[in-house]
């Protein structure tokens, strides 16, 4: 078993990180005394939120997908992040563009790279 200390070293976490997780239902370390103490289960499950944060789930559905023992629910939850993602993709491949195009016009509206990407915002809104 680890202490709060340890678990937090060693997923290079603030223990105050895991105290709110407690707080919001996703880990239930066991206690001694007034001490948090992780099992390698606890462990396990601060992995696997970690895991999920990094694909951009947010806290809620982290830990429905922890406790829903339903694979069409997660798979539903996964479908609604996928598409999350490939907006932020998106976005972030239109900021990279217009980064890349590294325009060199005194006058950016004059810009012809800049004035493209101004058409295809106009042509989505």
């Amino acid at each position: 078993m680890k202490s709060i200390g340890e678990v937090a070293a060693r997923f290079g976490l603030p223990a105050h990180v895991l105290r709110y997780w407690e707080a919001e239902g996703l880990l239930t370390p066991a206690r001694a005394g007034s001490r948090r103490r992780y099992t390698d289960a606890d462990l396990r499950r601060v992995a696997a939120i970690l895991v999920a944060k990094e694909a951009g789930f947010e806290l809620a559905d982290i830990r429905s997908m922890l406790t829903d023992r339903s694979a069409a629910g997660r798979a539903a939850m996964a479908a609604r992040q996928r598409e999350r993602l490939r907006t932020r993709i998106a976005r972030a491949q239109a900021a990279l563009e217009l980064i890349e195009g590294d325009c060199r016009h005194e006058d950016l509206m004059s810009c012809p790279h800049f004035q493209t990407l101004i058409d295809r915002q106009l042509d989505r809104s």
